[in-house]
């Protein structure tokens, strides 16, 4: 089901979805930064893709977002049906995936990069983009900014090597591009992100990583589990996704 206080039926150049579920503390924070006058400029749409929320999070994303598309059946949606579903309503040349606990460094050089390469017709060579992703400024400890400097470089050099790589935290992909390879494979849990560049890789696409976007994110997963124990999970995932195109993780703790 899907609720729009948009009735434009026009097409956009970017459109950001966001999955959501029981995002409620973050939410409001990231979809206020998405002015009116940014979406002037920009030709902005903004699309929140939710999983079944039933605290204040549909309220939220009903006062700011575009779009609210809502998940109807009885099963539990995991990520990459959450995102297939937002980029299945969303009318851009480009789909900027962004959680829900994450958070532009600077929603003016995020939107402005993003719009400049849409719009670039001599760039033809990159067919999504891979962002920089830290800790929130005010939550981030020494061990944080030794974590995210060292895997910043590998989602960079992965991409330099031609693997494909990009965290699901924010991923930036022309429309055509991503119809072409089907979206996010809907049957992984984990490593759906890691997947889709892959893929896009695979079928002959290039990434770009954009060194000058930075997404803030909430270390709340590393809180709770660590750093080692989270790791683990993301290379098995990605292991077995590579290898047989499945995840090894059967369903993926919502840690709020």
């Amino acid at each position: 089901m899907e609720t729009s206080t948009n009735s434009n039926a026009c097409k956009y150049t970017i459109s950001i979805i966001i999955p959501t579920f029981l995002e409620e503390k973050l939410l409001g924070n990231l979809l206020a930064q998405f002015n009116s006058n940014l979406k002037s400029k920009y030709a902005l749409e903004i699309i929140v893709s939710d999983g079944g929320s039933n605290d204040k999070t549909i309220p939220i994303a009903t006062q700011f977002a575009d779009r609210v598309v809502m998940h109807q059946l009885d099963t539990p949606q995991n990520i990459s049906q959450g995102r297939n579903n937002g980029a299945s309503v969303a009318t851009g040349n480009v789909l900027a995936f962004l959680n829900a606990d994450c958070m532009p460094a600077d929603i003016n050089v995020f939107l402005q990069s993003i719009y400049d390469w849409a719009n670039d017709e001599t760039d033809n060579r990159t067919d999504a983009i891979a962002c920089k992703v830290r800790a929130f400024p005010d939550e981030e400890r020494a061990k944080d900014r030794l974590f995210y400097f060292l895997h910043n470089d590998y989602v960079r050099l992965l991409n330099a090597i031609g693997v494909g790589m990009g965290r699901g935290e924010c991923q930036i992909v022309r429309r055509n591009v991503f119809q072409n390879v089907a979206g996010y494979n809907p049957m992984l849990v984990a490593g759906e992100d890691f997947d889709l560049y892959r893929r896009i890789v695979k079928s002959g696409g290039k990434i770009k990583f954009a060194r000058n976007i930075i997404i803030y994110e909430s270390p709340r997963r590393f809180r709770k589990y660590g750093y080692l124990r989270t790791l683990w999970y993301w290379t098995i995932n990605s292991i077995t996704v590579i290898l047989w195109n499945k995840s090894t993780s059967k369903v993926w703790e919502a840690v709020r």
